[in-house]
């Protein structure tokens, strides 16, 4: 697709914004089976089903513009949800493993939130008052989101170990001090 104007522009993130949450419908269910925090698990799940109507609200926007509802393949929120699929598999303790999950989940509210802003603003300056609005809504449910993980990692961080424990601290033999390669 070339972009020559505005719209085209418009209509090339709202493609790649669809994509995204495309991805997202099918990441979510795994992060949520992932957390051992109840409230993280909950909020992974209500997300998705806020998800599914972002999705919705941009299908809306397409229909109105009269293009065909699909997405150009998120190449950056492919990324995003590749690291929060090795978060996944990485071995560690459960609330470490919640922490790094809000820590991939942030990752993706904060590229959601830019790219809802942008979209919202290129509807509000084509003049288009009903996209507008509806992806002014999800940009306030993305931001939302974003909160309520905060308030998650916020009591999360405060059971997560803070430093290594005693022996796993690596040591140099003569000093007892941490060895320099270590550091």
């Amino acid at each position: 697709m070339k972009v020559e104007s505005l719209r085209d522009l418009y209509l090339a993130q709202l493609k790649d914004l669809y994509s995204a949450e495309q991805q997202l419908i099918k990441a979510l269910p795994k992060m949520a089976k992932a957390a051992s925090s109840e409230a993280l698990r909950a909020a992974f799940t209500d997300h998705l089903g806020k998800t599914r109507e972002h999705s919705r609200r941009i299908e809306t926007v397409f229909q109105q513009m009269g293009e065909k509802a699909q997405g150009k393949r998120c190449k950056a929120m492919e990324g995003l949800v590749k690291e929060g699929g090795e978060v996944i598999e990485e071995d560690m303790a459960d609330e470490i493993k919640d922490t790094a999950l809000i820590a991939a989940a942030q990752r993706v509210e904060h590229y959601e939130i830019a790219g809802y802003g942008c979209v919202r603003t290129y509807a509000t300056i084509l003049g288009d008052a009903g996209a507008s609005s509806l992806l002014a809504q999800t940009l306030e449910e993305e931001k939302e989101a974003d909160e309520v993980l905060n308030g998650i990692a916020e009591h999360l961080n405060l059971e997560v170990p803070h430093e290594p424990r005693q022996s796993e601290k690596p040591t140099s033999k003569a000093s007892g001090r941490r060895s320099k390669s270590a550091a």
